[in-house]
């Protein structure tokens, strides 16, 4: 086990080395200027060149490489261009509000999906299973943008249901502000007894996370599908079934306790996956979070905060990819000797 854990170690580190190789070398080749950028529209060229010198540009790129990464040792994640703080606290004040979003989305996804696999499974080849399939694929098939695009139109601008965009209406914000304690509108809003806050918190966040849960809905129903229809098949549940256990009872109990380890398992790897695809999402919803911060840097060349954002989310995918082996090697020793 512990041969397995260095091993996964270092495969996570080189695969972090790698991403961080290729995420500096492109955005140290991509045309710009950034010590102009950083000086403003009436630099002159003396100013522009002295800041050069001071951010570290006028060395080869392997030497700036280096400096980031033993940078990143020390905490150090460099400073952001267009803001001019440091790229750390800006991930820490943007993160919470995608982390908010992504496990809201999560959240209702595998709420909706477990049940719909459960009952597909169990009504093969009904019109409930026909159904669920056809959802699942358009799950993970549909463009996020378009869905998000579809739903502003219908259930936003049409049927005035939802808000449009953002996070939380601007004058709720001036008349209830809530105080900021975790950085999770959400919970600030509860442990501050800010109902208003928080009841108006919710509706926005609804068609953004609706939009991000299609994903996860669609890949949970077709995984406890699949495995709930090689389960049922199995002589434990035919005897269940036989000795007059409700059915109810078969499918929750002895079925999709056995079926489930799939899904929690890739529930991980989805949170990650949702990390990315967030971006155009936070974007088309004005939504405050780290896929609009990564946009906004991106437009403007902010080569650090492209940096932190890419290593960010490198991290986080490949730490969670890494729980993800540890658990099932704990679980199952034959994936030790793969």
């Amino acid at each position: 086990m512990i041969a397995y854990i260095v091993r996964r170690l270092l495969i996570g580190l080189l695969s972090l080395v790698g991403a961080s190789i290729v995420a500096f070398t492109l955005t140290r080749i991509v045309p710009s200027d950034p010590a102009a950028m950083w000086m403003g529209p009436r630099a002159t060229p003396e100013q522009i060149e002295r800041t050069q010198i001071e951010l570290g540009l006028d060395q080869p790129i392997p030497v700036q490489y280096w400096r980031y990464v033993s940078g990143l040792a020390r905490g150090d994640w460099g400073i952001s261009i267009v803001t001019k703080r440091p790229v750390l606290r800006d991930l820490a004040t943007y993160l919470p509000a995608s982390i908010e979003l992504i496990l809201f989305g999560l959240l209702i996804g595998f709420a909706v999906g477990i049940p719909l696999g459960v009952f597909s499974s169990a009504k093969s080849g009904s019109l409930l299973d026909h159904g669920s399939r056809l959802v699942s694929i358009a799950g993970v098939a549909l463009p996020s943008f378009w869905l998000a695009m579809l739903l502003q139109l219908t259930l936003a601008k049409w049927a005035n249901l939802f808000p449009l965009t953002g996070r939380i209406d601007l004058l709720m914000e001036i008349t209830n502000p809530v105080r900021r304690i975790t950085g999770f509108l959400l919970l600030d809003a509860l442990f501050t007894g800010n109902l208003s806050a928080l009841r108006d918190a919710l509706w926005h966040i609804v068609l953004p996370a609706v939009t991000l849960a299609m994903y996860p809905l669609g890949l949970a129903t077709r995984m406890v599908r699949t495995t709930m229809l090689e389960v049922l098949s199995e002589d434990y549940v035919r005897t269940a079934r036989a000795s007059g256990i409700r059915e109810l009872k078969v499918l929750r109990k002895y079925a999709l306790r056995n079926a489930i380890g799939p899904v929690l398992t890739i529930a991980a790897l989805t949170f990650g996956y949702s990390l990315v695809s967030t971006f155009l999402i936070e974007s088309l919803f004005t939504w405050p979070g780290l896929g609009r911060y990564a946009a906004k840097a991106i437009v403007s060349v902010d080569y650090p905060a492209i940096m932190g954002v890419t290593m960010l989310v490198a991290v986080t995918y490949i730490g969670l990819n890494l729980i993800v082996d540890l658990v099932q090697a704990l679980l199952d020793p034959r994936v030790r000797l793969s």
